[in-house]
């Protein structure tokens, strides 16, 4: 399996798992709030079904940008081969291991550390059509592409 492979692997086991812990906790909201209106009256009862409304919604909203994330990584084509940056590279600059993709936090394979960027984050910008050995220089450090998958 290559390293694109298998980041892309490991990103949607992430999110696939996140996935389904938000969902449990969606659910015991809802039946939190079913036990909540059996047993339960007034302006306390109404602020209470409100809250857990609210929660619903943000669970509900979470659910849907890690869905809109899982989409983005599933379509990486991680048996391309590309000789410049582009959506979907592997790219380690310096002492920094980036994939492409969509704002991820950090996985770990064989060791090394990637972070998942989004295409719109101002590192991407900054290598997109760049080749491996380029330097360049971002927010007055100076960079390399030692490695580009």
């Amino acid at each position: 399996m290559t390293l694109k492979q298998e980041l892309k692997v490991t990103f949607l086991q992430r999110l696939n798992d996140k996935i389904d812990a938000l969902h449990d906790i969606l659910q015991d909201l809802t039946q939190g709030a079913q036990t909540d209106v059996k047993s339960s009256a007034g302006d306390k009862h109404e602020t209470t079904l409100s809250m857990m409304h609210l929660e619903q919604e943000n669970v509900v909203r979470k659910i849907n940008e890690t869905i809109a994330f899982q989409e983005i990584i599933s379509r990486i084509e991680e048996d391309r081969r590309s000789q410049t940056v582009e959506f979907g590279s592997v790219v380690k600059l310096n002492s920094v291991s980036l994939f492409l993709s969509a704002a991820l936090p950090s996985v770990t394979i064989n060791g090394t550390s990637f972070v998942g960027v989004s295409m719109d984050a101002p590192i991407a910008k900054a290598l997109l059509g760049r080749k491996l050995n380029d330097s360049f220089t971002f927010n007055n450090c100076d960079f390399t592409i030692s490695y580009l998958e």
